[in-house]
């Protein structure tokens, strides 16, 4: 009985490291499926009562989510925003808990809950895991959720993947819990069903990497000349991305403002002079400081992280130049804004601006779609990356092509990773050819296949020229977003109810 208790634990412990280390940016769901098999262990009856089953499925959640999320350690030290020496590595300690506990609560619950409907039963596993995917998807809606098994399957497995543009991260979350359960009783059953299960597996695991790799090449015929009747909807634009490699700590100092307006001044020179001349530049998040204008009245477009105000509320935001301009004339706030970090709820009551550099900032409306005269884009700032079912309405709404706008700065290459492919993950559901500009990286240039054509040196300040290709054709997952995930829940719902017999 004691072993059997330390196996329970040992598999919580071990099951939740390998799923941390499997997610991005190594992104190998071959990996992950053993730790998804424990995850299914976790949760029969025989391994013991509820409480029991709620601590060892928590330990797996706790273990994975401080895996794939240890770069937030490297928000020490705190100085740079006022917190005291002694202070910066318990806050970031504390924080990084906090969120390892908040998925360890969560997939405990997941586990209680799959135990008592039984975990051995078809319908069980249908419902627990699109029931998880929805959850991913509702998470990515609010402030505390960055990645989940939905993004597990890039860079390693594009294939798999492209069955995002069917059903969205969170069927491909679902999809990895299915594969893990019929692994899981295959293990488990008689010697003379195990192959049958073994089999029913890999056909499924068969028949999605094909349908994956027919969603791609649809995409990607998608992508190659104009269709009846699209006009300009697959035009090319070019565009010069300007990765400025700014610390954080030091972008709001005087020279690094001038060192940035010099760099600006001398792409949108280059952007004016190319043969053809390019459409504009592309800054990341926050470049520009409040009030900022642009250092030259180019005629060129340029679209660059700042800040504007709302009345009294302070809006980080994606600006927008028209040529000839020297201030914007428009733009898109961020919607998701970091909790403490950007804002902070009843800021005015606590005379608290937050731990933002720039102080308080407040959400903006939640459409992603910018509007501009040569052709509609679809925005993520930051860790919006994470919300795909935004961007999906975004593109149903008119948007061409995306543009992801960030400053992953003072983080290490693992977000950077996490970034990269989360940005492959959103090209493949809606469609779109994606741009990254981003403060130290990544900066790159996805295809609507979800493939990295283009991507400058990290942490380096560098220029790039990209070419975006303008795209209208919608993806299912841009038709019926999570439907058909909801779908699987009630059709799972349905078959539990229907039939009492164990499946």
């Amino acid at each position: 009985m004691g072993n059997d208790r330390r196996i329970g634990w040992v598999a919580g412990a071990g099951g939740g490291l390998l799923a941390g280390v499997a997610l991005p940016p190594v992104g190998w769901p071959w990996l992950l499926w053993p730790a998804v098999v424990l995850l299914w262990c976790l949760t029969e009856s025989r391994g013991g009562p509820a409480g029991q089953r709620f601590r060892r499925g928590g330990l797996w959640g706790l273990a994975a989510v401080l895996v794939s999320h240890r770069w937030l350690l490297w928000l020490h030290p705190l100085d740079w925003i006022g917190v005291p020496g002694p202070l910066s590595l318990p806050i970031c300690l504390a924080l990084w808990l906090a969120i390892g506990l908040a998925g360890g609560l969560l997939v405990g619950a997941w586990t209680v809950l799959v135990g008592r409907l039984d975990p051995g039963r078809p319908s069980t596993a249908l419902l627990a895991a699109a029931l998880w995917g929805l959850a991913e998807v509702l998470l990515a809606k609010g402030p505390l959720f960055w990645l989940g098994l939905g993004a597990a399957a890039l860079p390693g497995d594009r294939a798999l993947a492209g069955l995002a543009a069917l059903g969205g991260a969170g069927s491909l979350a679902a999809l990895q819990l299915l594969i893990g359960w019929g692994l899981w009783r295959a293990l488990r059953a008689l010697p003379a069903q195990r192959t049958r299960w073994l089999l029913a597996t890999l056909v499924l695991v068969v028949g999605c990497h094909l349908a994956g790799l027919a969603l791609l090449a649809k995409a990607d015929a998608g992508g190659r000349g104009v269709g009846p009747g699209d006009g300009e909807a697959h035009r090319a634009e070019r565009w010069l991305v300007l990765q400025p490699a700014i610390p954080t700590r030091e972008k709001f100092e005087a020279d690094q403002q001038r060192r940035l307006l010099l760099q600006l001044a001398s792409a949108q020179r280059q952007a004016a002079s190319a043969e053809p001349p390019l459409q504009g530049v592309l800054l990341p998040e926050g470049s520009l400081a409040l009030g900022q204008p642009l250092p030259l009245a180019a005629p060129v477009e340029v679209l660059s992280g700042g800040f504007r105000r709302k009345g009294v509320e302070l809006r980080s935001s994606l600006l927008r130049f028209a040529p000839g301009e020297l201030r914007a004339g428009g733009g898109i706030d961020k919607h998701r804004v970091v909790p403490l970090g950007e804002w902070v709820p009843l800021a005015g009551l606590w005379r608290w601006s937050g731990l933002s550099a720039v102080g308080g900032i407040e959400p903006g409306p939640a459409s992603r779609l910018l509007a501009r005269p040569g052709g509609d884009v679809g925005v993520a700032i930051c860790y919006e990356l994470s919300d795909g079912s935004a961007l999906a309405a975004a593109t149903r709404a008119g948007a061409r092509w995306l543009l992801a706008s960030a400053n992953l700065d003072p983080y290490p290459l693992q977000l950077q990773g996490q970034f990269a492919a989360l940005a492959q993950l959103r090209a493949i559901e809606t469609g779109r050819w994606l741009v990254s500009s981003a403060n130290t990286g990544p900066s790159l240039l996805v295809d609507a296949g979800g493939r990295v054509l283009e991507t400058l040196p990290p942490g380096r300040p560098a220029t790039g020229l990209v070419t975006v290709r303008q795209r209208t054709p919608l993806t299912p997952y841009d038709r019926w977003g999570e439907g058909p995930l909801i779908g699987l829940a009630l059709m799972a719902g349905a078959w539990r109810w229907i039939s009492r017999a164990p499946g």
